[in-house]
């Protein structure tokens, strides 16, 4: 893979809308997301050409959004790039996304959700991108940012050394929704639940691996575009999953995973990573239904499975940079990424 070059104190990001385009319609929050941005890490803070325009207009233009992240990898000044927020149709900006432009201008891109679709641009175009938090989730995160987040993006943005082992936050986790577009809700503290550890479901001894993965509903958007990847291409990976806010049934889980296992993936890969799904719902039943599949239908049962980690659409979350080497040790039950994923 190729990796992006750290980020500096003084350096110059932008900001970018590639799906739903809240930080248009919702100017307080992004202002509170870029303060936050500039205060914790000393950043200068750009928005890239479309990012503020409408959620109307956004949702209109998909070659707008992407001409857009195109235009900031090529100018010099730009050394990273945050997605604003998730949606639903990123997959539109694909007949836009010219992977050689990826390729020869690699820089840090961080965002989830459906920014997933961006990031399995990236991984084809074979550049090391973050599946982390985005401007108005977790860099606008009320009353300032999770302790456990900031610690994140220093130790994964602003570093060119392996980050080793990766401990589970201990602080509290949050997905409270307090509604964005009331304005005196984004001075209210959101209400944290306490952090109960990652679940270690099944396996054992030592695994290593590139780490791939995302949102598990856009995993099924991007199936057969030019972002996807094949059975074959997931061999020898440590995969991560997590869902959306939409809280799929357990059902809706268990028929994914089903169409997984008879596409041979959970006998390619090495381990699998599940994030803590939206207010924890479903999170047992999510459990039940992973063993059943893997373990039980498909008599996986080595295969290394952790769930409950802390990533996806909670407060806060891990930076999982995709391509780069980690290691998972069922004995130990400790989770690290072994490669550098920066550049100096």
């Amino acid at each position: 893979m190729i990796k992006p070059k750290r980020l500096y104190k003084g350096d110059t990001i932008a900001t970018i809308s590639l799906s739903w385009g809240g930080a248009g319609d919702i100017p307080h929050r992004y202002q509170q997301g870029v303060r936050q941005l500039i205060q914790e890490f000393d950043l200068e803070v750009v928005p890239t050409k479309h990012s503020l325009r409408s959620a109307d207009w956004i949702y209109k233009n998909p070659e707008a959004r992407a001409n857009d992240l195109m235009e900031a990898l090529l100018d010099p000044n730009i050394k990273a790039i945050i997605s604003n927020v998730g949606g639903e149709d990123s997959v539109r900006t694909l007949p836009y996304v010219d992977f050689n432009v990826i390729r020869e201008n690699p820089k840090i891109f961080i965002g989830f959700s459906d920014t997933t679709v961006t990031h399995f641009c990236f991984y084809k175009a074979g550049v090391t991108s973050f599946y982390g938090t985005s401007l108005l989730t977790g860099f606008a995160e009320n009353q300032g940012m999770f302790p456990y987040q900031v610690a994140d993006i220093k130790d994964s943005l602003f570093n060119e050394k392996p980050r080793g082992l990766i401990k589970p936050n201990t602080d509290g986790w949050s997905s409270e929704r307090l509604e964005w577009f009331v304005e005196s809700n984004n001075a209210i503290k959101r209400k944290r639940t306490p952090c109960s550890g990652w679940r270690w479901l099944q396996g054992k001894g030592k695994v290593t691996g590139p780490l791939l993965g995302g949102c598990i509903e856009v995993f099924e958007f991007i199936r057969e575009t030019k972002a996807g990847v094949t059975p074959e291409e997931w061999a020898g990976k440590i995969m991560f999953m997590e869902t959306s806010e939409e809280k799929m049934s357990p059902d809706q889980l268990r028929w994914i995973l089903r169409n997984y296992a008879a596409c041979g993936i959970f006998n390619r890969i090495k381990a699998l990573l599940i994030g803590r799904p939206y207010d924890n719902k479903y999170a047992e039943e999510y459990d039940r239904e992973i063993l059943k599949v893997i373990r039980d239908e498909e008599g996986l049962e080595d295969l290394i499975i952790v769930s409950g980690m802390d990533f996806g659409h909670t407060d806060p979350t891990l930076s999982l940079p995709l391509g780069i080497n980690a290691e998972v040790d069922a004995d130990l039950k400790s989770f690290s990424i072994i490669e550098n994923a920066c550049v100096e």
